[in-house]
Order: structure tokens, then C-alpha cells, then sequence
């Protein structure tokens, strides 16, 4: 038996056999023109890539749906990308050809986004690279890859590109293991859609003689089983029944109240990066949307998107949401989610630098058109507003004079909305929960941005690989930040939800039932085990100073 160790991306129990998918690295030698013949197969070769991209859209749109459809919309546009073009047009003016200048610029420019801090922007180094791969193919002539399943099977590789989770067979898929990966690569997101066990970022090659053993995923631990004994086999498949007939038990709460056994309410919603992704969190019985990542609008875009282009997509959000709040946050762009045309300056610290609302200050057009085309939204349903980064009672004061003049636009050119469509702040710097007594006066709720709360306050970044021995989530400081600014909230009769891991560890349910926390904002499939644990707690006997003391 082998053990390997990553990071889990859906908890469950997965046993089957083992499928180790190895793709194809090297660049063959061809005969290697001039300069100039080599760049006319580089434009040859992305003109073809561009056109199957765009056919692997339209696929994907009925196949998996247009969450995972955009991603290959975002292909084309980095297929044409100047900076990828630039980099293999110098690679073959210095003596490459254009299959290696293309794998070669592909790699650097993957290598860019694999360094950035952020999990979003890490995750997009797959794509350059499954781009540059496409490329590679149509300058050589080679056929894509495809991966097929005979049976149903465990699939482990270094990672899966889009291309490959568009064409799998997924009823043959029992989960995922990936060398590298993490939690929004398009593994993990497949993964928690399907809810699939699966585990990312083992760091270890999975040998090939594996390939057609039994393999055991682990989403509970981590911990990934090859060619496991008949004993450890056994108890595993033992725990697998009895955590399948809990999942399934979980099916009878879809309808049920979130409350405690002595019915203290507390809405559980889900966080999304689109409207498409709306569909996932209705399907897993989510009662709304705690965080709608508006961000993902502009960085799969090569220009600032439009009023219009906003309004369409939130209002395809409030519409499927119905009556069920909609809380779309406000653009989160900058420090590590870079969008090159929003031309940034480069920054010694970015984590501590220009980002969200930060942004707008400066240009305050940005703040401007994104308010209209969610205040335009706010007529299609039940949708308020967040703004990230919140520092300071000015900060939250400017955005509401934003705010008015939206109205004041929107009223003069008879255009319909909901006038007392609610403005809320993310509490996730230190700074705010200190001054959320003060906060509370101007903002109509807080949510509480567990991840970056939890990274500012410890002084610690939680993406360091280096330090997750040290990071203690459950530190006394940020739980008593958490404490501090519901009391806040409420004094002022305002509501407070909490998002982020925090929201979803279940060690913390009870914590938050004694703060009085109005509501958990989730990835969609924790709606129901969250349910189930928060209805077997007793308000009456839960102890916020038990976690804080």
C-alpha cells in the first residue's frame, strides 16, 4: 500500500479503480523553417485553435453548462493574448521554432501566474498552459488527447486542463487526484459540482505501474490509498457505506428551516462566481446567495465590461434567486487578481496595496457603472450590494454618495429599480471589526470576510505552504473580532452573515449560533451537512465565551 497526502476539495469517501491519465509533453522535431515561416504557423495554428475553441464553447454550453462553458471563451482570448504572442514571436526570431517558442512562452507565462498569492490566479496557470498545449498541437499536426474510461475509475494526473473535464465520461468518474492543483483549479470546482471525493496538490507523481488498482480517496483527511490491504480496504469500505447513508439522510432536510433545536433561524446561502453557478447552489437547497464574486466579470474579460454586460448577468442571477436574496459584491480586482487593462502599478506589497474599493477611489467610474447595473438588477428580484476592503466610516459614506447619484440618475431617466436596496461592508481587516460599532451606523449589514479576516489579523499568508503548521483558524483574536462586530450589528438592528472556510467548519456552528449570527454564506455543497449540524444544536446552551475565553 501507498499513501499519498494533498488537499481535500470535497469530503466523502471515493473506492475504485485507479485511471493515471499521462499526457503527451514533448515537441517533437519537424523540419524548422525561416523565421518568417515559422511565425506563419504560429498565426496558422492559433487561427484553428481559436475557431475550436470557440466549438468547445457552444459543447460545453449543453453538456456541463456556461460556468465551465466560459472558461473556453477565456481560452480564445488568451490564444490571442499579446503577451503570449509577443513571447513566442521573440522565442522564434532568436532561432525556435514555433511549436517550441509557443510550449517555451507558454510556460513562462504559466510561471507568472503560478508565483501570484492568489488561489483564483494560480489556478489560471493551467489554462495558459492547456492553451500553449493547443497551439503546440496544430503547429505539429498532432491529434488531441482524449481520455477514456471503460469503466468507472479514479482519475489521477498532474492536473486536468478544461479540455480535458469538457469531454470526460463523467458518469464513469468516482473523483480526482491531482499532483498539483488547488482549491479553484477546474478540478476542485468539477469536483464540488459533481461532489465528487477528491484530492488536489499531493505534490507526488503517482507511479504508472498503479495505473488499474484499487485506489482509495479520502476527502475527509486527504489522504489518497493505492493498492491499499485487505484490511485498511475493508474499514474503508465500511466508513464509505456509512458516510453515503448519511449523505443521502442530509436529502430529507432540502426544505427544512436552518435552526437550531430550539428554533433559533439562521439563513444558509451560497457563495457563487456567477449565474450559472446559481443553479448549483437552488440544487443544493441554498436560500440565497451570501457572495456573488462580481470579480470573475472582469478578469475574463480584455476591457472593463459594460453597464450592460453586468446588468445581464446579475439579473439572470436575481431571476433564477426569485424571492431568495441576492448579495453580489462589489469588484474584488487588484493585488493578485490582476485585469492587465486595468494597468496597475506594480506594487512591493500587494496584499497591503491597491485593490476593490481602493481602486474606485481613485476611479470612481468603475464604483459608478457597477452600482447602476446592480441597482438595474435590483427590479429583477431581491438582490442588495457588499463592498470589500472597508477601512474607515468615510470609505463606507463615499460609496453611499455614489450610491444616491445612481438613484438620482437612474429616477431622472426612468429606468426601474428598488430604491431601498440595501448597502452593505465585508468586515475582513482588522481595522473594521475594531470600528464596527461606528460601522454599523452607516452600513444596512456586515458580512464578515472570514479568509482575509483571519490572514490580516494573524499577520500570516494563508497560501504560504510554509506556515499552515502555525495558522490557527480558530484563534482567540479573530473569534473575538467575529464576537465584537455582531454585537455591533445588532445593537443597531442591523443583520450579519459570515463567509468564507469559517462559515462552513462545523467546529465553529455552534460559536456562531451564540453570536447570533444571522447567516452562513457557503460553497453550495455544504448547505445541507451545515443544516444537520446547526439543527442539532440547542441555542439556549451554546457559549460564545467557551471559544473566546
Amino acid at each position: 500500500m501507498t499513501e499519498y497526502c494533498g488537499k481535500s476539495v470535497f469530503e466523502g469517501i471515493a473506492i475504485g479503480k485507479l485511471k493515471i491519465v499521462r499526457h503527451d509533453e514533448s515537441v517533437s522535431v519537424i523540419e524548422q523553417g525561416t523565421p518568417a515561416e515559422e511565425k506563419e504557423k504560429f498565426y496558422a495554428a492559433r487561427e484553428k485553435a481559436v475557431a475550436e475553441l470557440n466549438e468547445l464553447y457552444e459543447q460545453a454550453l449543453s453538456s456541463v453548462g456556461e460556468s465551465e462553458a466560459e472558461i473556453f471563451s477565456m481560452h480564445a482570448m488568451m490564444a490571442e493574448d499579446a503577451d503570449l504572442e509577443d513571447g513566442v514571436l521573440a522565442k522564434i526570431e532568436a532561432g525556435e521554432s514555433a511549436a517550441r517558442a509557443a510550449e517555451e512562452a507558454g510556460f513562462e507565462l504559466s510561471q507568472m501566474f503560478i508565483r501570484m498569492d492568489d488561489e483564483y490566479m494560480k489556478a489560471r496557470a493551467v489554462d495558459v498552459i492547456d492553451v500553449s498545449k493547443r497551439l503546440c498541437r496544430y503547429i505539429l499536426g498532432k491529434k488531441e488527447e482524449k481520455i477514456e474510461l471503460n469503466e468507472p475509475s479514479i482519475l489521477a494526473s498532474s492536473d486536468f486542463t478544461p479540455s480535458d473535464v469538457v469531454k470526460l465520461d463523467k458518469s464513469k468518474v468516482l473523483g480526482f487526484v491531482t499532483t498539483f492543483g488547488s482549491d479553484n483549479s477546474h478540478t476542485a470546482i468539477l469536483a464540488r459540482t459533481l461532489a465528487l471525493p477528491s484530492v488536489v496538490n499531493i505534490r507526488d507523481s503517482i507511479d504508472f505501474p498503479f495505473d488499474g488498482k484499487t485506489c482509495i480517496v479520502d476527502g475527509f483527511t486527504g489522504k489518497v490509498l493505492v493498492d491499499p490491504d485487505e484490511k485498511t480496504l475493508s474499514s474503508y469500505r465500511s466508513e464509505k457505506e456509512k458516510t453515503d447513508a448519511q449523505r443521502a439522510a442530509r436529502l430529507a432536510l432540502i426544505g427544512k428551516k436552518s435552526e437550531t433545536s430550539d428554533g433559533q433561524q439562521m439563513h444558509i446561502y451560497c457563495n457563487v462566481g456567477n449565474s450559472e453557478d446559481v443553479k448549483t447552489a437552488l440544487a443544493n437547497d441554498g436560500e440565497g446567495v451570501g457572495l456573488f464574486r462580481s470579480e470573475f466579470l472582469y478578469l475574463e474579460s480584455n476591457d472593463f465590461p459594460s453597464e450592460q454586460k453586468q446588468y445581464e448577468e446579475y439579473s439572470r442571477a436575481a431571476k433564477l434567486l426569485g424571492d431568495k436574496l441576492l448579495i453580489i459584491r462589489t469588484m474584488d480586482v487588484g493585488a493578485d487578481k490582476q485585469a492587465a487593462y486595468f494597468n496597475l502599478p506594480h506594487e512591493e506589497n500587494p496584499a497591503l496595496g491597491l485593490r476593490s474599493v481602493r481602486i474606485c477611489f481613485d476611479r470612481p467610474e468603475i464604483m459608478y457603472t457597477q452600482l447602476r447595473a446592480i441597482y438595474r438588477a435590483s427590479a429583477d428580484g431581491n438582490v442588495a450590494v457588499m463592498v470589500p476592503m472597508i477601512i474607515g466610516v468615510n470609505e463606507v459614506r463615499w460609496v453611499k454618495e455614489i450610491a444616491e447619484k445612481v438613484r438620482k440618475d437612474l429616477k431622472a431617466e426612468g429606468v426601474a429599480f428598488n430604491e431601498k436596496m440595501q448597502i452593505g461592508i465585508m468586515i475582513e481587516t482588522p481595522a473594521a471589526a475594531v470600528i464596527a460599532d461606528e460601522l454599523a451606523k452607516e452600513a444596512d449589514f456586515f458580512s464578515i470576510g472570514s479568509n482575509d479576516l483571519t490572514q490580516y489579523t494573524l499577520a500570516v499568508d494563508r497560501q504560504n505552504q510554509q506556515l499552515e503548521k502555525i495558522v490557527d483558524v480558530h484563534h482567540k483574536s479573530i473569534l473575538r473580532l467575529i464576537r465584537y462586530a455582531a454585537e455591533c450589528a445588532h445593537r443597531e438592528g442591523k443583520w450579519i452573515g459570515v463567509c468564507g472556510e469559517l462559515a462552513r467548519d462545523l467546529a465553529l456552528t455552534e460559536f456562531f449560533v451564540a453570536c447570533k449570527i444571522d447567516e452562513l454564506s457557503v460553497s453550495p455543497p455544504y448547505v445541507l451537512p451545515l443544516r444537520e449540524k446547526l439543527r442539532s444544536i440547542s441555542a439556549d446552551e451554546a457559549s460564545a465565551d467557551a471559544f473566546t475565553k
